[in-house]
């Protein structure tokens, strides 16, 4: 993958220039918020909110901590970790947990505010529009980095990354939650068999906009295998770094802590 500082990069299975990129992928999202929600519960048949189940499981949200959510959009993750957090026997409203949602993308922050009015958690969120590769926050800040199906769509992983690092608390926690490689070459024929197919027919006839989910699709060939995505995390300074295949590898989810 070519990475900033070089004049290209890979878009789903074509090159632009690097510094289209980022307003290629804000074209996209501005264009599938309205219905993210209901196209991610389409294209997986619910299991996305079974993965993010999971990322909270390995997570284990406690009272007090502070969660930033990169790429968080409409907020499923960070509500999630906020219930979690809050509902536990030792939580009191002195030790409430923290959640904030940074996403680069106004559009998806904005289709996430329409949940506010049914949902308690909902109401406790802080939104932030921030590119993951300069974070507006302080270094040492969160207990906690979480990102979903997001890190693929920005232009320099490495230093998203770099500033995943930067701003935890030392001990705190790093996990990426992202689509990848299955692991058995029968399994991989039937994913691509119904991506390639499925997934932008289901964006046409939901969201009117099968381009922007040919695109999603593309980007997810495109990201790195389990053990690179892995090694690449390491190289960013974090300990303990490991990963989950969820689902015969149609996603993973990768961990670290910051020593």
């Amino acid at each position: 993958m070519t990475q900033r500082g070089e004049d290209e990069i890979s878009f789903g299975f074509r090159k632009v220039k690097t510094s289209e990129k980022a307003a290629l992928v804000r074209d996209v999202f501005d264009s599938v918020a309205g219905r993210y929600d209901l196209m991610n519960d389409l294209m997986s048949g619910g299991v996305h909110r079974i993965w993010k189940s999971v990322m909270l499981d390995r997570l284990s949200p406690q009272p007090g901590e502070t969660l930033i959510d990169v790429a968080g959009g409409t907020g499923d993750v960070a509500i999630g970790f906020l219930k979690r957090a809050n509902s536990r026997p030792s939580a009191d409203k002195k030790r409430q947990a923290n959640a904030i949602i940074c996403d680069i993308n106004y559009e998806m922050l904005h289709a996430g505010i329409g949940r506010m009015s049914t949902d308690t958690a909902a109401q406790q969120l802080t939104r932030i529009c921030g590119d993951a590769e300069k974070l507006p926050f302080d270094g040492g800040k969160a207990d906690a980095y979480t990102i979903a199906f997001g890190i693929r769509n920005v232009t320099d992983m490495d230093a998203a990354l770099k500033e995943a690092w930067r701003i935890l608390k030392p001990g705190g926690r790093f996990l990426c939650l992202e689509f990848s490689h299955p692991i058995t070459e029968g399994l991989q024929k039937v994913y691509d068999a119904y991506s390639f197919n499925v997934i932008p027919w289901l964006g046409e006839k939901v969201a009117n906009d099968a381009e922007s989910y040919a695109y999603l699709v593309e980007s997810i060939r495109k990201f790195p295998g389990q053990e690179a995505f892995a090694a690449r995390i390491k190289k960013a300074g974090f300990a303990r770094v490991k990963y989950e295949n969820l689902t015969g590898g149609v996603a993973a989810l990768h961990t670290g802590w910051r020593a």
